[in-house]
């Protein structure tokens, strides 16, 4: 991918498995996911209301990035993955992602998410504002 190169957003609530899958591997997500769980990443995939993918605009379309969120399209959205291509990030693709959330949920709607420690920087570079009061149930399993 260069720079040059056009993007386009949309939402894809049927997003394939497989490329689900491949975007949380070539995002650096794939070490904190269940990425050899397929009966998880498919509920996962299939329970998320909002999936919005970032595809290159050039035969294939190939996916470059990835936000799944659950959401109530009124009052506050939950971003679970922004995954981004390894070869894309840098360039505007996360960003993307995250403004067609902001435009499709619209003003009313907050979005909320939890960081990974090395993408902090990034969130705050868009201007998602950082908040102390959040608490966390770790998983099982």
């Amino acid at each position: 991918m260069t720079p040059t190169s056009k993007v386009l957003y949309a939402s894809e609530p049927t997003l394939d498995l497989a490329e689900f899958r491949r975007m949380l591997v070539e995002s650096g997500l794939g070490e904190t996911r269940p990425i050899d769980d397929e009966a998880r990443l498919k509920t996962m995939l299939g329970n998320a209301n909002l999936v919005l993918t970032a595809r290159l605009d050039v035969e294939g379309k190939p996916l470059v990035g990835v936000a799944r969120g659950v959401t109530d399209f009124s009052w506050v959205c939950y971003i679970s993955e922004l995954a981004v291509s390894v070869s894309a990030q840098g360039l505007g693709v996360g960003r993307g992602l995250m403004e067609e959330a902001s435009r499709q949920l619209g003003p009313a709607v907050a979005i909320s998410l939890i960081s990974m420690p090395d993408a902090v920087g990034f969130y705050e570079r868009i201007g998602m504002k950082r908040v102390t009061d959040a608490f966390w149930f770790s998983r099982k399993h």
